[in-house]
């Protein structure tokens, strides 16, 4: 099982301490491809595009308008 992780590195400036997740791209439980945007995020005002990183099953841990904060899991993929 691979996590979907919000990585620290989104944040540029550090001005903000959290995220939003704005809205997922697929639903729970849908099957995925490596490299298919996923989910997209608001983080310091930019809309980020998350990946997945391997080809699998969603399983969403966070939901849409949930804040996010760096290094947090929002679901994996088995």
């Amino acid at each position: 099982m691979v996590q979907l992780v919000v990585t620290p590195d989104f944040w540029v400036n550090r001005i903000y301490p959290e995220g939003l997740l704005e809205e997922w791209l697929v639903t729970d439980g849908a099957a995925v491809s490596a490299d298919q945007p996923v989910v997209h995020l608001r983080i310091e005002g930019e809309l980020i595009e998350l990946k997945a990183p391997v080809a699998g099953k969603l399983k969403i841990a966070s939901h849409k308008n949930s804040p996010v904060e760096p290094g947090a899991v929002i679901g994996h993929i088995a």
